[in-house]
């Protein structure tokens, strides 16, 4: 049973469960067993994969409430005692950030503090995973990746919001959440996420899908900034993994290592240009593509790479599908999709088939021992 049959019949918190990464998490961690209860806002119109999936009727509670409601959040932490949480709520856009920069900081860093006070008073174990961004980084658009020990930091007020959000995470545990504390605090940083079911403005992916289906070209604003693309199964692998790996330590050194920050990220062969990654999948929706670069356009990091040394070394992590699968399993979903097969039939068939890739991988994950 993949992750050791950890997740069967354990309470999981998850904020943030109505977005396209806490959908994906929300249906594998039902499949996985776990009684799963989100908080989040309504999602947003384009935020369609929730309601695609039925997740609300599938839960076990969710909860449509505010991050910066702090005695909302911990009342509903209260309630359920979770003894898992995945902290995925956030405002997640660059480029909204420039527009609602107050709004995003408060979101990002006071949410997430509201956050890790409520978990403070829980009494039993809780393995929390807070998961913030690969543009956490104090980015100096060098060519190697970035590792766990690099400074935060951030140009555009996303970024720099997930870069307070590290160090007030980091704070807590070392303020509060030491060795006598039931509670285990993790952060996890992921690269850019691509899948299914993302609708979300200005990201690539779905603008691209977003011109197919209208029979336009695809417009690309920045096609020569390099990023670490990986699908979305990838990451929440890694998330999903975390929490277990903490039950089962006893080295404190390890333990240690583990209540910090880690990468996940695709290997290096998956760090390519917008244009390489639109060139890909028009190998499976054909079209064409124009470059609408603005020399006047808002800030935005040319070169960003994750070091996932720790991972793997660690949780003995990897990714899983190379560049081009990705791109084919991300174009697959769309376009079976759009040809009536539903999503959460489509989810569904993704993560099996991703954990038996995994499996044949022979990564522990998959494994029932290690």
């Amino acid at each position: 049973m993949a992750f050791r049959n950890f997740y069967q019949g354990k309470r999981v918190f998850v904020t943030g469960h109505t977005g396209f990464k806490g959908s994906w998490l929300c249906e594998w961690l039902l499949a996985l067993g776990a009684d799963v209860r989100g908080y989040a806002l309504d999602p947003q119109p384009h935020e369609l994969l929730y309601d695609q999936l039925g997740l609300g009727t599938r839960l076990a509670g969710d909860t449509r409430a505010d991050l910066r409601d702090a005695g909302r959040l911990q009342d509903e932490i209260a309630r359920f005692q979770p003894q898992v949480v995945f902290h995925l709520a956030a405002q997640p856009l660059v480029q909204l950030s420039y527009d609602l920069p107050v709004a995003t900081f408060e979101t990002n860093v006071i949410g997430t503090v509201n956050l890790l006070e409520s978990l403070r008073q829980l009494r039993e174990p809780c393995r929390a995973v807070c998961i913030t961004t690969d543009k956490c980084y104090d980015n100096k658009e060098w060519l190697y990746g970035y590792r766990e020990v690099d400074a935060m930091g951030g140009h555009d007020p996303y970024s720099a919001s997930k870069g307070c959000a590290e160090i007030a995470i980091a704070s807590y545990r070392r303020s509060f959440f030491d060795s006598g504390h039931p509670v285990t605090i993790a952060s996890a940083r992921a690269g850019n996420v691509i899948g299914g079911g993302d609708w979300a403005k200005d990201r690539i992916i779905p603008d691209c899908f977003r011109a197919l289906a209208r029979g336009e070209v695809i417009p690309v604003r920045n096609k020569t900034a390099t990023r670490p693309w990986q699908h979305v199964l990838e990451p929440l692998s890694g998330y999903l993994l975390i929490p277990v790996a903490m039950a089962g330590e006893t080295d404190p050194g390890r333990a240690a290592a583990l209540s910090e920050g880690i990468n996940f990220g695709p290997n290096l062969s998956s760090n390519r240009t917008v244009a390489q990654l639109v060139a890909e999948l028009l190998k499976h929706a054909p079209g064409d593509w124009v470059d609408q670069s603005n020399p006047d356009a808002r800030h935005e990091a040319s070169k960003l790479n994750l070091a996932i040394d720790k991972a793997y070394h660690l949780l003995e992590w990897q990714p899983v599908w190379n560049f081009a699968e990705t791109l084919a399993a991300t174009a697959m979903w769309y376009l079976e999709n759009q040809e009536g097969n539903e999503a959460r039939d489509l989810c569904q068939a993704q993560i099996r088939n991703y954990t038996e890739c995994a499996h044949q991988a022979k990564l522990p994950w998959t494994l029932s021992t290690t």
